[in-house]
C-alpha cells in the first residue's frame, strides 16, 4: 500500500521562487554637441559649480577632464591663499588658548570639558594661564612652608629651591655652625616628605 506524502497543514503548498526584475538602466545620452553616444560618465559642470553635473560619453569626459583648470582666474594671492587653506582642509582655525576665538563662535572655550581645577584658566589681562591651585595634605603644607615656597609651586621650582637651601645651610658653607645643620635637617626632612608623598615623581 503507498501512502501519499502529505504536510503538516493538510493541503499542498507550491512557492514558485520569483525573482523580481531589476529595472532596466536608463541610459542617458552624451550632453557633448554633436555626439550620440551613451551618457555614463557623470562630470562637474565647471569649477565654479560642483554641484552641477553632466552626463558625458568616456571620451568627452576624457576631454572634459583635461581641459579642467579650477585655478583659472584667480590671481596669485588666492591661489597662495588656496594652498594655505588647503593644509587645514578648508577649516576654520585660530591660535591656541585663545577663548576670545570660540567666544566669537558663540561656544564654551573647553566645549562640554569641566575645568573644576582651572587647568586653562587665564590671567584677566588675557595672557599666561594662571596655574592651578593645588589642594596639599598637611605634611605636604608644612614641608612647602619649611622649603619657604608657594602651594602651587612646580617640581622644577622645588628642586630648585632644595638645592639652593642644601647649598645655604651646608656645614660646610657655614663653618660648622651648628643652627645652620638643625635647618639643613628640616629642609632635607621637608624634601623627603614631598617625595615621599608622591609630589615630586
Amino acid at each position: 500500500m503507498v501512502q501519499s506524502r502529505t504536510n503538516r497543514f493538510k493541503s499542498d503548498i507550491s512557492i514558485k521562487g520569483t525573482k523580481a526584475k531589476k529595472p532596466e538602466p536608463v541610459t542617458k545620452m552624451c550632453e557633448a554637441p554633436d555626439c550620440v553616444g551613451p551618457g555614463n560618465c557623470r562630470v562637474s559642470k565647471s569649477p565654479k559649480n560642483l554641484s552641477e553635473y553632466v552626463w558625458l560619453c568616456p571620451k568627452h569626459a576624457r576631454l572634459h577632464n583635461e581641459s579642467w583648470d579650477y585655478f583659472k582666474g584667480m590671481d596669485d594671492n588666492d591661489v597662495r591663499q588656496f594652498r594655505e587653506d588647503a593644509l587645514t582642509g578648508h577649516r576654520p582655525t585660530w591660535p591656541l588658548g585663545k577663548r576670545a576665538a570660540k567666544a566669537r563662535m558663540g561656544q564654551s572655550p573647553l566645549g562640554s570639558v569641566g575645568d573644576s581645577h582651572a587647568m586653562f584658566a587665564e590671567d584677566d589681562d588675557g595672557g599666561t594661564p594662571r596655574r592651578p591651585e593645588r589642594h596639599l595634605t598637611r605634611l605636604q603644607a608644612i614641608a612647602m612652608d619649611t622649603m619657604q615656597l608657594p602651594h602651587n609651586s612646580t617640581l622644577i621650582e622645588i628642586k630648585a629651591r632644595y638645592k639652593e637651601l642644601v647649598k645655604r645651610f651646608h656645614p660646610d658653607a657655614n663653618g660648622g655652625d651648628r643652627g645652620a645643620e638643625e635647618r639643613l635637617k628640616q629642609v632635607i626632612k621637608a624634601y623627603g616628605v614631598l617625595r615621599a608623598s608622591g609630589l615630586l615623581t
